[in-house]
């Protein structure tokens, strides 16, 4: 049974999604505030975060920042804003997707079990039995049995969603996948509006394996296409 972590000051909000995420057997934790969440991951294990953004003494954003310091789980934002820019924020620091208020439940449980399933097929969640498989271009490695990146044997931290992209490109190094064909490799849905998601996740990978994100050696983009990781020998 997976635990699931809701954080809204409306506690109505938090008691609707309980109900539901409890309906398909999963166990609901409860914060009100981002100070709250915090002391709740501290002291619990976590599967996924459900966050809103506004929230008294902790907002969504300032707690997603102090969590994504030491915790890789997945986090889903909840949002009363449907604005382009304020979704892009909350991907920018370091949600995984996000849910714009008002919302259907089933909608947000579905995107739940999305990640959810993601997170366990990394084995952050659920240790897995696979063989050693180790994937490398000049200085970048990935341990896909430890989900371990490392660049010039520095370990380097990703979320499930920056992971899953660079495995898929370096798995693939070389080749140019569009933006389309990346979210819908990761996302496992179409590509509806997709270029802004993959955009920041790709920003957010140049920043941690590239020594010069502006200049990058590995992610590069292909102008009028879209990404590919360099075959460096």
């Amino acid at each position: 049974m997976a635990n699931i972590l809701v954080c809204d000051d409306d506690k109505e909000i938090v008691e609707a999604i309980e109900i539901y995420l409890t309906q398909e057997g999963y166990h609901v934790l409860k914060a009100y505030d981002g100070q709250e969440a915090i002391r709740v991951l501290e002291s619990n294990p976590v599967d996924l975060l459900v966050i809103d953004i506004m929230m008294p003494r902790l907002d969504g954003i300032r707690a997603t920042l102090k969590i994504r310091e030491k915790n890789p789980l997945p986090i889903i934002i909840l949002s009363a804003k449907s604005e382009d820019a304020d979704k892009i924020l909350g991907l920018n620091v370091g949600a995984d997707d996000y849910v714009t208020k008002p919302f259907n439940p089933l909608e947000l449980v579905a995107r739940v079990k999305s990640q959810i399933r993601r997170y366990t097929r990394l084995g952050s969640a659920v240790q897995q039995k696979e063989n050693s498989r180790i994937f490398e271009t000049g200085g970048l490695s990935i341990d896909d049995e430890r989900k371990e990146v490392r660049v010039d044997g520095e370990l380097v931290r990703l979320t499930p969603i920056e992971y899953q992209i660079l495995l898929f490109l370096v798995k693939n190094k070389g080749k140019v996948f569009s933006i389309s064909q990346i979210y819908e490799k990761i996302w496992k849905e179409d590509a509806i509006a997709a270029d802004n998601t993959v955009a920041v996740h790709i920003r957010h990978i140049r920043e941690k394996i590239e020594i010069n994100p502006k200049d990058p050696r590995y992610l590069k983009v292909v102008w009028g296409i879209g990404y590919k990781i360099e075959n460096i020998s």
